[in-house]
């Protein structure tokens, strides 16, 4: 199926809708000062809470909000975000393509920077500290100078990791809110506060008979520094993917232009390509923008958009599209949309899109911080009062708010997903399988659909000789195979190395070709001992070999299976997964590979373009896997609830995919999933355990049940806690290798 450059990269209205599509309007909003998940989900309700936005989205990855709506107003939708405590501003939407994403990419990289030094200063301070604390409370080394020491490096912390703490619960704050950052902020600082206090006193010859724990306020802002770090480093992949896809249309492109009724060419930027421009496109070269021949011959490898494995032969009058690699002849082309808007530069608009989804976890996440940071809050107020007011003990009552707010702090909540994340992911690793985050292993846990694309995924995607029939008694298969493999040597198109690799493979002595010559879109020829060979090609990959005007047979190249894909699909089918083939091939190819799987023509869908891929997986009920390796399939991978790259795969894929496989198992996407439901399982395992603590110790906490030593027994039973999280998650990993154990001494009884 053609593509069609005019196709829009939005979905359609659907017909239910009471908003006439002539009146729809789309805009495009940057905005800053986001510093978390949860900051994008205020946005995007602020957006929507405008009675003229029909649907909003806002991606934190990459800093743009995506509004629809009749009648917006830019400055009204600016003015909305800037009430929630963000900045904002019109997206320039006519940026060329190198340069679409080359602010989201520096904010990102500036993100992750700050994040990485505030992490880096916050451990490397906090790991002496505590050394320094036990070795000195051990060895009886306690003195003035070891409280100066403390203050010191705790204020460095808060100076430092500290700062991004603060900005975020401050923005929460002026947006009326609260967030996770505001518990670890304020516990954080009442601690310091606290220890500043006492130390304070020491100064002054008035102790007070109370614990420091400068030591341990700064633990907790460099741990979760390191946390944020490392969402930030997965932001900043994300946008790299997508400038990888966008370098695949050229800079430039030679405009031919016709003047004096001759021809001649001008080298221009390709993003200046106008409709109605004639492009030239010289062999080996890349087409520069989408656009129909207008003169020459050749074939073009369109796996960029098709995934097809073998050129298409192209001539007047044909499309082709941007990214695509043109393989022989020289063409002419005139362009039928400008350089700004081609092929590439939609593909990658899809994948943006796809990437603004949340997963469940993360909402999940998000409404718990809603209720338990103002919970944990007021509980601690009510403590402080409660004690002060009702037993006349204001001691107590901050001795008792300090033991709530430190015992609250989410470190449990915050190591439950990581931990359990951290072993699924190494048990996946010695398997092959690299799964990139905790989101990707709680949505692989609720598959129920996979879909697959066919070439270099559930096949080789090198094309290869499948059968040899001779027509002619007089000549035997080696001799048919001598003749083409002397004629196809020199020529680099797909099907030649196929046939040149099978002579090879059956050891043939290949003997020269002499007047070689390359006819764009049907085949070779040439003269081979005397005798003129013509090998020729048709739609299917069929090559009809004919010697001095006589046919002596054909041969038939196609695309291999892999060795375990027809086990891997029987497998997912009884763990009760449905199956789809989701291909750009032509309809006979895709179907023929589909019964070869055991799938149905229902199950087999053909001749998809990269959009229409896309909106295939998008219309499927949630729980689907998309499974691919080419650049084609990076939106379908982006869109799906779960996508899954081959290694053997392009860059780009694997960075849109969220689990990239073995390029030689597709079994391994079952083992995924399997794997996925075991982790899943100890996740949901974690955050039980992460809330009896809260549920059980903060009680403890505002009941002064803890004693004058609270504090420090709640730092403590933080540690504690954070252990059961750890140690469920040790249990993971030695249930994961006694499993793969088992499998492993089943297949050696089965050999």
């Amino acid at each position: 199926m053609p593509y069609d450059s005019n196709m829009t990269t939005r979905a359609p209205i659907q017909s239910g809708s009471e908003i006439p599509p002539e009146v729809m309007r789309g805009l495009h909003l940057k905005v800053s000062g986001m510093v978390c998940a949860g900051c994008a989900a205020a946005v995007q309700k602020a957006l929507e809470a405008r009675p003229e936005v029909n649907s909003a989205s806002v991606s934190f990855t990459t800093g743009r909000a995506t509004v629809e709506g009749v009648g917006i107003d830019t400055d009204e939708m600016i003015r909305a975000i800037e009430a929630r405590g963000f900045s904002a501003q019109a997206a320039d939407d006519e940026l060329a393509p190198s340069e679409l994403l080359s602010e989201i990419e520096l904010a990102q990289l500036k993100r992750e920077r700050e994040w990485r030094f505030r992490a880096i200063i916050g451990l490397g301070i906090w790991v002496p500290l505590e050394t320094l604390h036990w070795v000195g409370h051990h060895m009886h080394w306690h003195g003035a100078w070891m409280n100066w020491v403390m203050f010191i490096g705790s204020t460095i912390v808060f100076a430092t990791a500290g700062a991004g703490f603060y900005r975020s619960a401050w923005g929460a704050l002026r947006k009326g809110t609260t967030n996770m950052d505001t518990l670890i902020s304020i516990g954080a600082t009442t601690a310091y506060l606290f220890s500043l206090v006492i130390f304070v006193s020491i100064l002054l010859g008035r102790p007070i008979e109370q614990p420091l724990y400068f030591a341990e306020a700064a633990a907790l802002l460099g741990i979760i520094s390191l946390g944020h770090w490392l969402e930030a480093r997965a932001a900043s992949r994300a946008g790299s993917a997508v400038r990888e896809l966008l370098q695949l249309q050229p800079d430039e492109a030679e405009l031919v232009q016709r003047a004096s009724g001759e021809k001649v060419s001008e080298t221009i930027a390709s993003a200046d390509v106008q409709p109605g421009d004639w492009v030239l496109l010289r062999p080996g070269g890349r087409v520069a923008v989408d656009g129909n021949v207008v003169e020459g011959e050749s074939e073009v490898d369109e796996a960029v958009v098709t995934g097809e494995s073998l050129p298409v032969r192209k001539s007047t009058g044909d499309s082709v599209v941007a990214g695509s690699v043109n393989t022989t002849g020289r063409l002419v082309i005139e362009a039928t949309v400008d350089g700004r808007h081609t092929t590439v530069s939609r593909i990658a608009e899809l994948v943006r899109q796809a990437q603004t989804s949340k997963a469940d976890i993360q909402r999940l996440a998000d409404r718990i911080s809603a209720v338990f940071v103002p919970s944990v809050l007021t509980i601690g107020l009510l403590t402080f009062l409660g004690w002060w007011l009702l037993a006349g003990d204001p001691v107590i009552g901050l001795i008792a708010t300090v033991t709530v707010l430190i015992i609250s702090c989410p470190c449990a909540l915050g190591l439950a997903t990581p931990m359990a994340v951290m072993v699924g992911t190494g048990a996946a690793s010695m398997r092959g399988i690299l799964i990139k985050s905790a989101a990707a292993l709680e949505r692989a846990g609720r598959i129920g659909h996979v879909v697959f694309d066919k070439t270099g995924t559930l096949t080789r995607g090198e094309p290869i000789v499948s059968r040899v029939q001779l027509t002619d008694d007089s000549e035997s298969e080696s001799q048919l195979f001598r003749l083409a493999a002397a004629v196809e040597a020199p020529s680099e198109h797909p099907i030649a190395r196929a046939i040149t690799k099978a002579a090879e493979d059956r050891q043939l002595d290949i003997p020269p070709v002499e007047n070689f010559t390359a006819i764009a879109g049907q085949g070779v020829r040439g003269n081979v001992d005397g005798q003129q060979v013509l090998v020729m090609r048709d739609k299917h990959a069929t090559c009809r070999v004919v010697v001095d005007d006589v046919n002596i047979g054909t041969i038939t190249v196609t695309d291999e299976l892999r060795p375990d894909a027809i086990v891997a699909v029987e497998r997912l089918r009884a763990m009760g997964l449905a199956v789809t083939l989701l291909s750009g091939d032509r309809k006979e190819v895709a179907e023929a590979i589909g019964r070869e799987l055991g799938l149905s023509s229902q199950d087999v869908v053909s001749e998809a373009t990269p959009e229409q891929k896309t909106r295939y997986i998008e219309q499927l009920p949630q729980g689907t896997i998309m499974v691919g390796d080419g650049i084609n399939d990076a939106a379908a991978l982006a869109a799906a609830d779960l996508g899954i790259a081959m290694a053997s795969g392009t860059n780009i894929a694997i960075e849109s995919a969220d689990i990239v496989i073995p390029s030689d198992r597709v079994m391994a996407v079952a083992e995924s999933i399997d794997l996925s439901r075991s982790t899943l399982r100890t996740i949901k395992q974690n955050l039980f355990l992460a809330f009896i603590y809260n549920s059980l110790a903060i009680p403890a906490a505002v009941f002064y049940l803890l004693g004058e030593h609270g504090p420090l027994i709640a730092a403590g039973a933080m540690a504690l806690s954070n252990l059961s999280v750890v140690c469920n998650a040790l249990r993971l990993k030695r249930s994961l290798r006694l499993r793969y154990a088992r499998e492993a001494r089943g297949l050696q009884s089965m050999d």
